[in-house]
């Protein structure tokens, strides 16, 4: 029985991502060349690797066992690039990078010329994408690393025994209140005042739920904002406080926001996530390159051990 491994690509394809379409925009084929790849495979083994009796297919037991031994394949194909990386000193390939809006104005962007000029060969891809479905398409292949954000004072959420994560740098946050209020001296200055807050599942958002209770308050939280520039324009407007990271400042906050000389409530910890069976030499490059920027950016640099 010959088994051709650009098959068993395929099929690992579609296991990862549930779904022939989805698997064919990940190995950038069309749907039908995925379905003749699978049918042509059956026909080499001689048994169904697909189950096409529902709506969405699954696989069946040969499907699965095969699809095991695709992953196991990937992982020792990872491996070897990484040993011929480390003999030629070569970086090559295409990589895709998601994450959220200020990592990649202030981080990844800036990178990008770096990049590219420390390794020509490579190919960097930027996608905007957060929270569970960046997950999600790293863990299928969608993309190869994941630049996300966690309260430093507060437990890092496990991602799972998949993904592992190297540290990028630490940025601290501002608390900013309208330039229109009284300087507060403390935090509890601002008790009773509104709040832009940042939704719970977000860094600032927890930020805020610990900040206020480590001083004996609750937040009002009369609006909610996702995005920093329309935190930040709430807050110009004189709707609330609101608890920022430094990047998300910039070199110059709007006029009408002021950073009053409060003591330091935190820092958010940016991380980069990628499948356990990496990092792959070319998520190693773009970790030191987003590093690089970080410090260049004047945050708070991270020791890896």
């Amino acid at each position: 029985m010959e088994l051709d491994p650009r098959r068993l690509r395929v099929l690992r394809a579609v296991a990862l991502r549930g779904g022939v379409m989805d698997a064919a925009q990940l190995l950038h084929l069309s749907p039908s060349a995925v379905s003749q790849q699978l049918a042509q495979l059956e026909r080499e083994v001689g048994l169904p690797l697909v189950d096409r009796s529902r709506r969405r297919i699954g696989l069946t037991p040969a499907g699965h066992l095969l699809a095991a031994r695709a992953e196991r394949i990937e992982q020792e194909l990872t491996e070897a690039r990484r040993e011929l990386t480390e003999l030629s000193g070569r970086v090559a390939g295409p990589v895709t990078i998601a994450a959220f809006s200020t990592a990649i104005c202030h981080l990844v962007a800036p990178a990008l010329s770096a990049i590219v000029e420390a390794y020509p060969e490579l190919e960097p891809r930027v996608v905007e994408l957060e929270g569970p479905a960046a997950l999600r398409e790293l863990r299928t292949g969608g993309c190869d690393m994941v630049i996300t954000e966690h309260d430093g004072e507060s437990a890092e959420a496990s991602d799972g025994h998949d993904l592992a994560s190297s540290p990028v740098a630490d940025d601290e946050y501002r608390v900013v209140t309208p330039a229109s209020w009284p300087r507060p001296a403390s935090i509890r200055d601002l008790a009773g005042r509104p709040w832009v807050a940042s939704p719970d599942d977000t860094a600032c958002g927890r930020a805020l739920l610990r900040i206020c209770a480590d001083n004996g308050f609750t937040a009002r939280r009369d609006h909610l904002c996702r995005e920093f520039p329309t935190v930040l324009a709430m807050v110009a407007a004189g709707a609330g406080a609101a608890v920022v990271p430094t990047l998300a400042l910039g070199s110059t906050p709007p006029a009408a926001v002021a950073v009053p000389a409060v003591p330091v409530v935190g820092h958010r910890r940016i991380t980069a996530l990628f499948r356990r069976s990496g990092p792959d030499p070319v998520v190693s490059a773009v970790v030191q390159a987003l590093r690089e920027s970080a410090d260049e950016a004047g945050l708070i640099p991270v020791r890896v051990l």
